[in-house]
């Protein structure tokens, strides 16, 4: 089964308070110029996006689940031991997909060569998290409509995060409809527009949602990890 959504930017509800975090400020301590910055980014971010994403849900016929392999078809997926975990009890999945649009990257690179270079990078902190907050509305999605089944579902993860291939990204696409949510991906695995993301979630009678485990995770680059480590300490 196959769904897919559009939303608009302002559906999002995306807060100063959530840019400032993942620049790095505390919300009650954001120095200038960065506030005027992130005023300039939210006016300007509803016009520059195309928000576009949805999943396509797999028969408990068609996943197999070893003990570090998810098949799903004919495509085997090998993610760490950080998301096997987490689907011991599942018995289908779905794989999702999200995209912020072209839009918002290409104006992103234009103010960073005629206007801007500070405020190109808060524009590409909103780019981020803007795929990051209509995934959540697209998780959202997918848990209401399995609970009507009597079924719950995972937390989402991702090739290229929680030590999974981002290669692994190939075998994804192949499982989902060509140019779904108007997403590509080149040979070298990296997805058109930039600000996307793809992944899967196990669906199952028994799953629980734990919220990012980022303490399990070597990957010291991303940007959701520093924050959790930062609060943690």
């Amino acid at each position: 089964m196959i769904s897919e959504f559009r939303y608009s930017f302002n559906d999002l509800d995306i807060l100063k308070s959530d840019i400032g975090e993942l620049l790095g400020f505390d919300e009650a301590d954001i120095p200038p110029p960065f506030p005027e910055l992130i005023e300039q980014a939210l006016k300007k971010a509803p016009s520059v996006s195309n928000i576009r994403g949805g999943y396509k849900i797999f028969s408990p016929k068609e996943v197999v689940f070893g003990e570090n392999t998810i098949k799903v078809c004919n495509e085997v997926f090998h993610p760490s031991k950080i998301v096997t975990a987490q689907f011991k009890k599942a018995n289908s999945v779905a794989l999702f997909i999200c995209t912020a649009g072209a839009e918002i990257s290409q104006h992103m690179h234009e103010i960073n060569n005629c206007v801007d270079p500070l405020l190109s990078y808060v524009f590409d902190i909103v780019g981020s998290l803007t795929v990051e907050k209509a995934t959540d509305k697209i998780q959202l999605e997918l848990e209401n409509e399995v609970t009507l089944q009597g079924l719950k579902i995972s937390d989402r993860f991702s090739p290229g995060y929680c030590e999974w291939s981002v290669s692994e990204q190939q075998q994804l696409f192949k499982l989902l409809p060509l140019g779904f949510c108007g997403i590509t991906l080149s040979e070298s695995s990296l997805m058109y527009p930039i600000k996307s993301v793809s992944g899967i979630i196990a669906i199952g009678t028994n799953l629980q949602k734990k919220g990012y485990q980022c303490h399990w995770c070597s990957d010291r680059s991303c940007m959701f990890g520093k924050i959790k480590r930062k609060k943690k300490i």
